[in-house]
C-alpha cells in the first residue's frame, strides 16, 4: 500500500454562515477547528461535500482554504476539497491548497458533464501532476453520476505516484474489496454506516460526517479497531449507527447542520438550493439523538 495521509477519523467539516445572506462565519470556524484539534480528530477536511463546496464561489473557496491553514496546518493533518467538474479551476484550486501548506486533497469525480472512463483517467492524471501533495479520489457515483471502473483505479494507481487513496462512498463494501484487493490504494469509509466493516479489509479509516458532533468517539471507534480492541469499536460503531442514518435521512450536509444547531453549535443555515428540514424529519433526528445519548 502507498503512504498515506493519515489513519482513523477524518471529519468532513460543515462551513459555518452567519445571516439572511449566508457569509462564512470565520469565527465559528475557528471554533470549530479547535473543537476538532482538542477532540482527537486525526483530519481535517475542508470544503467537501458536507462543507458546502458546491455554493462557494472560486474567491470563498480560496479564502476558506486560507484561513483554515492559517490557524491549523502543523497542529492537525488538513486535506483541502479541490475537486471540479472542470479539470482547470480542480488544478487551480489543488495548486492553490498545496501553496498555503495543506497536506493532501480530496479530488471528487466531475459531476454532471459526466467523463468516459478515458476522460476521467486524464482529468485525475492532469490533476495529480500539477501538485506534488498526495491525492484522495472521492468516488460518491450517487451524487455524481459517474461510476470509476475498477480498471480506472488500477490505471490511477499505476501511473499517478500520488494518487494514495480513496473516498468509497458508494456504500457497496464490494467495491472498496475489490480495490483493495487489486491496487495499492488506500481505501476510505466514504460513509459513516461503514467504518468498522471497511476496516475490517484493510481500510484506514472514514471521512465522517457524524464526527461533526461526536469526534472523540468516531477517532475512537478507528483507533480501538486499528489497536486490536475489536469487540469494543465494533460495539461502539454499533450503538452509534442508527444515529449516523439519521443523520443521512435528508441531503447531506442539511441533518448534520440541523442537529449541531440543536446541540448549540450555531453553524447557521445552508445555502439554497439547501434548505431546512422537514418537520417529521427533524422529529425523527431529534429521536435518534436522545437515543444515543445527547443532551439538549
Amino acid at each position: 500500500m502507498k503512504k498515506q495521509i493519515f489513519t482513523g477519523s477524518g471529519v468532513a467539516l460543515v462551513t459555518p454562515f452567519k445571516g439572511e445572506e449566508r457569509a462564512v462565519n470565520y469565527d465559528k470556524l475557528a471554533e470549530l477547528l479547535e473543537f476538532h484539534i482538542e477532540n482527537g480528530t486525526d483530519a481535517l477536511i475542508i470544503l467537501g461535500t458536507t462543507g458546502e463546496c458546491a455554493t462557494m464561489s472560486m474567491e470563498e473557496h480560496r479564502d476558506v482554504l486560507e484561513f483554515c491553514a492559517n490557524k491549523a496546518k502543523g497542529r492537525i493533518t488538513l486535506i483541502a476539497g479541490t475537486g471540479s467538474n472542470d479539470t482547470n479551476s480542480a488544478i487551480h484550486l489543488s495548486q492553490f491548497a498545496e501553496s498555503v501548506g495543506y497536506d493532501g486533497l480530496l479530488v471528487v469525480t466531475p459531476y454532471y458533464n459526466k467523463a468516459t472512463q478515458k476522460g476521467l483517467r486524464e482529468h485525475f492524471c492532469a490533476i495529480a501532476k500539477s501538485v506534488k501533495l498526495p491525492i484522495i479520489l472521492y468516488h460518491i457515483p450517487g451524487r455524481t453520476g459517474v461510476t470509476v471502473s475498477l480498471e480506472t483505479f488500477e490505471y490511477l494507481d499505476k501511473n499517478c505516484e500520488n494518487i494514495v487513496a480513496v473516498k468509497e462512498a458508494t456504500g457497496d463494501l464490494a467495491v472498496a474489496a475489490k480495490i483493495k484487493a487489486h491496487t495499492e490504494l488506500g481505501v476510505y469509509a466514504g460513509n459513516d454506516d461503514i467504518i468498522v466493516p471497511i476496516m475490517s479489509i484493510g481500510g484506514l479509516g472514514v471521512i465522517s460526517v457524524v464526527a461533526n458532533i461526536l469526534p472523540k468517539e468516531t477517532h475512537d471507534i478507528c483507533a480501538d479497531y486499528m489497536n486490536g480492541n475489536i469487540e469494543k469499536s465494533r460495539n461502539d460503531f454499533l450503538r452509534m449507527l442508527d444515529l449516523m442514518n439519521a443523520l443521512f435521512i435528508e441531503v447531506n450536509p442539511i441533518p448534520i447542520k440541523e442537529a449541531m444547531n440543536i446541540l448549540g453549535y450555531n453553524v447557521g443555515g445552508m445555502r439554497l438550493p439547501l434548505c431546512g428540514m422537514e418537520e417529521k424529519n427533524l422529529d425523527k433526528l431529534k429521536a435518534a439523538m436522545k437515543d444515543y445519548g445527547l443532551k439538549f
